[in-house]
């Protein structure tokens, strides 16, 4: 069997995500990706005037999960962790706000109430997609 080609054409062991539990990481991200830009051009487009912030922040969050999908397919393993890290924060960020300022977010965005629209998939996806990075690094 041939050996496993990394990105820059090395052989050696690849450092993909792509097999098993890596394709339904990155099928999650591409699935919350699409649901996210429908959500937020829609938002922004016929509603922005009744929460801006909110719908900023929806749009902000397809912008990510279409990064990560992005970072994850390619193997751009430190910007899928930045991008990650950034989700992690800003999910639960605007979860808490969603809550406390329950004025800042009249309509449901993509990460109020801790995702609570998607099945909570925008709260537990972070920290999964962490725990995958690092156990699929290489030394």
């Amino acid at each position: 069997m041939p050996e496993p080609v990394t990105r820059d054409g090395a052989k050696g062991e690849a450092r993909r995500i792509g097999g098993g539990a890596g394709i339904v990481l990155v099928l999650a991200y591409g699935t919350l990706a699409l649901a996210a830009t429908g959500r937020s051009i829609l938002q922004v487009v016929e509603y922005f005037d009744r929460a801006p912030l909110a719908y900023v922040l929806s749009a902000v969050a397809a912008v990510v999960y279409i990064v990560a999908t992005w970072a994850l397919l390619t193997d751009r393993r430190r910007l899928a962790g930045a991008t990650i890290v950034f989700e992690a924060v800003g999910v639960l960020t605007v979860g808490v706000l969603s809550y406390v300022a329950t004025d800042l977010f009249p309509d449901k965005t993509v990460w109020s109430h801790f995702g609570s629209g998607y099945g909570y998939l925008p709260l537990v996806l972070p920290f999964v997609g962490l725990w995958w990075l690092r156990r699929t690094a290489t030394s």
